[in-house]
């Protein structure tokens, strides 16, 4: 909710400062510029005028990573920020080999190959100028390209602030700037909406579980759909009272039953091992999750992984709604 306020009281700062620079364009170009030339400026201050929220410090040492002169052939080994050039109208000569979703445009691009481990030989055969990969995979993509004269520069990806930080990054450095602005101030028109909507209301306590093929796990705010949630100001008693410090742990419900946390999101997709039936099956077979408040109000919700599972800018505006309306039903 502080963060809600802060941003709310930034936005409203910065919103009076583009009225002012609004007004002070209108008053000179009636005097000096022609209408073309209006219109121009009044693009250029909505384009630049706009507070996205996002950390201006990290935000100049990831572009300061990118080479000084943007080349054409790019290759990403990234989903998320494939995602992101698609948004932004550019076109690599590369996108990963995965079973997440690439834009249906990018179909005729060439596959690299997984993100984690690219074929080099393709990499290679593309000529490529540029790789562009996820921050959380460096280690293991410089440890594959070591020994190749490439040029490489890596983007967060993990979290919805990532995802602003990163988008923000290729949009400025390609010079898409208008096409990112409009999809940013989109994103943040949605962030002040839900601020109002939270006005007055008490947030219930969240617990996240993730399914895999094996188990079961509780998800801390390192994780997207922790991220989101922090966003919205929810209380993750994941992080505030089981103080995990991995993004992923193992389900402790002795610890569990004593937050007693009022709403349980469950994200699990078949495709990874684990589904609806199998969580009910894990209720089942331990009892300890009927004593939960979330249990005996109908508060436990399954999200669709298709939206929750992957980071993605192009859902945010979903992903974001879809939580908020569980919060206020």
């Amino acid at each position: 909710m502080k963060k809600f306020a802060s941003i709310g009281m930034i936005a409203a700062l910065t919103l009076a400062l583009y009225g002012c620079s609004e007004n002070e364009i209108e008053n000179v170009g009636s005097a000096e510029t022609t209408p073309q030339e209006q219109q121009t400026k009044e693009d250029t201050v909505s384009n630049t005028a706009f507070n996205d929220g996002v950390d201006e410090k990290k935000f100049q040492e990831a572009l300061a990573a990118f080479p000084e002169t943007v080349p054409g052939k790019i290759v990403t080994t990234s989903v998320p920020l494939t995602e992101m050039l698609h948004l932004l109208n550019i076109v690599p000569v590369g996108v990963p080999t995965s079973t997440n979703p690439i834009p249906t445009d990018f179909d005729s691009v060439t596959r690299v190959g997984s993100p984690m481990a690219p074929d080099l030989e393709v990499i290679s055969n593309l000529q490529t100028e540029l790789i562009i990969g996820a921050g959380s995979l460096q280690e293991s993509l410089d440890k594959a390209l070591e020994g190749m004269n490439l040029t490489t520069a890596y983007l967060p990806t993990d979290s919805y602030e990532d995802l602003k930080l990163s988008f923000k990054v290729l949009g400025t450095y390609f010079g898409k700037e208008k096409e990112m602005n409009e999809i940013m101030q989109k994103i943040v028109a949605r962030e002040q909406q839900l601020e109002k909507q939270a006005v007055g209301k008490e947030l219930p306590s969240i617990m996240l579980v993730i399914g895999t093929a094996d188990s079961f796990m509780v998800m801390n705010d390192k994780s997207y759909l922790g991220s989101l949630v922090e966003r919205l100001g929810a209380d993750n008693i994941a992080t505030s009272i089981l103080k995990t410090d991995s993004t992923y742990s193992t389900l402790n419900l002795e610890e569990i039953v004593v937050a007693d946390p009022d709403m349980i999101f469950v994200l699990a997709s078949g495709d990874h091992g684990a589904n609806e039936d199998k969580f009910k099956q894990e209720i089942t077979k331990n009892s300890a999750w009927t004593q939960l408040s979330a249990y005996k109000n109908d508060k436990i919700h399954l999200l669709d992984y298709s939206v929750f599972g992957v980071t993605s800018i192009a859902n945010v505006d979903t992903a974001l709604t879809t939580i908020a309306d569980y919060f206020y039903q």
